[in-house]
């Protein structure tokens, strides 16, 4: 645990949590790794601005502090975000740990506990418009991550078209999406661009589109066209569905990261330390 010592033991002391064996450190308190944390992080943004005096100011910081840890092994996992928005939580680790070698985009990743078993939606967090050559990105870390948990990726790139039913617009630059990934990665279980509906209700799948790739069992990961349509439907889900979010989880970093909601729930966080 990362902060103020004292005022994380108020807070324990208020809720009655057992905290037995949990170290808690105060960043700035930690006069000598500060420095060396510091040189580490001045070595990777010298040309980016930084100099080491603001280096040092900025690994007093939680999410410096706590991402620089992640990056030298002295923890292996960064939990982040309940009291600070997203974007000011997650660019401290993109400057220090950064992403996978070749990936140049992150994603978000929510796993929707429904009434049919996991659903694994993306981006719903990160990426605004995202590009065809971004949404093969966002298909394959996210395939990627499925494969570590031991489930085989059923992806469905969605839009409000279905296999070329609409000429322009956004369901285009999905279906470009789904080219690539077919003539790329044709052992990658990936098809569209289709219907929310039909992807995830395989018996109308089969009675309208027979050829889909995963025809037999529907889909078990749906890849939205933009941030939007991902944020809106696992909120949806969430309140109107029943279906419990665990997540953002955060896909495409070179070590594990997790940036929460703003004002995620005991439940929530627990979850997301279980991932």
């Amino acid at each position: 645990l990362l902060g103020n010592e004292e005022k994380i033991k108020e807070i324990i002391t208020q809720n009655n949590i057992d905290l037995e064996g949990v170290t808690i450190i105060n960043p700035r308190k930690e006069e000598s790794k500060l420095d060396a944390f510091a040189d580490i992080f001045f070595a990777k943004r010298q040309r980016r601005g930084y100099n080491l005096y603001e280096a040092r100011k900025q690994m007093q910081e939680r999410n410096y502090y706590g991402a620089m840890m992640v990056e030298t092994g002295e923890a292996d996992a960064l939990i982040s975000g309940l009291t600070r928005k997203y974007s000011d939580t997650i660019k401290p680790s993109l400057q220090i740990i950064r992403t996978q070698p070749g990936v140049k985009k992150v994603a978000g990743m929510y796993i929707m506990i429904t009434k049919k078993g996991p659903v694994f939606l993306a981006d719903t967090t990160i990426n605004l418009n995202p590009t065809a050559d971004d949404l093969v990105e966002i298909t394959l870390i996210t395939a990627q991550a499925l494969q570590k948990m031991n489930f085989k990726p059923r992806i469905a790139l969605l839009s409000y078209s279905n296999f070329g039913s609409t000429e322009e617009g956004g369901p285009r630059v999905v279906r470009e999406a789904v080219a690539k990934l077919h003539r790329e990665y044709p052992d990658l279980c990936a098809d569209g661009e289709i219907q929310g509906n039909f992807a995830v209700n395989k018996q109308m799948l089969k009675d309208n589109f027979p050829f889909s790739k995963f025809v037999d069992e529907g889909a078990n990961v749906l890849i939205f066209p933009n941030l939007e349509a991902g944020n809106i439907t696992y909120k949806l889900l969430q309140e109107l569905g029943g279906a419990e979010a665990i997540g953002p989880v955060l896909l495409g970093m070179n070590k594990p990261v997790h940036i929460v909601q703003l004002g995620s729930s005991v439940r929530e966080l627990v979850n997301m330390v279980t991932i």
